[in-house]
């Protein structure tokens, strides 16, 4: 499982590995680029990868200072999927989603790392 090592303002590190770009972990592999259809609202659209590997728990970080909206539709969809969602600004999502990992949870995280 993928471990969150350092989160500031636009830079994360997981595993060792530097991302200055939003990112998402999946099944314990970390991947930048993570890219929004509608620039600072998530939606399901922007979670496919996430939604197919049907993790039990999904953190959202949410940015820096919570600014990433979420769809209101995201979290009905999530659940039909057996999904949990918990969205929170990233600093506190980069403690859950380790958190979460530690305990050996099937847990997936996408993270805004800006606003």
């Amino acid at each position: 499982m993928a471990h969150i090592d350092d989160y500031s303002f636009g830079f994360m590190t997981i595993d060792g590995h530097a991302f200055r770009e939003d990112v998402t972990i999946v099944r314990g592999k970390a991947a930048g680029g993570w890219w929004r259809k509608s620039g600072h609202l998530a939606g399901i659209q922007d979670l496919k990868d996430v939604v197919a590997a049907r993790p039990k728990v999904l953190v959202l970080g949410t940015g820096s200072s919570g600014l990433l909206q979420i769809d209101p539709a995201l979290p009905g969809l999530l659940r039909e999927q057996g999904i949990e969602l918990i969205a929170q600004p990233t600093p506190q999502a980069v403690a859950t989603f380790n958190r979460l990992a530690q305990q050996s949870l099937d847990v997936a995280g996408a993270f805004h790392l800006t606003c």
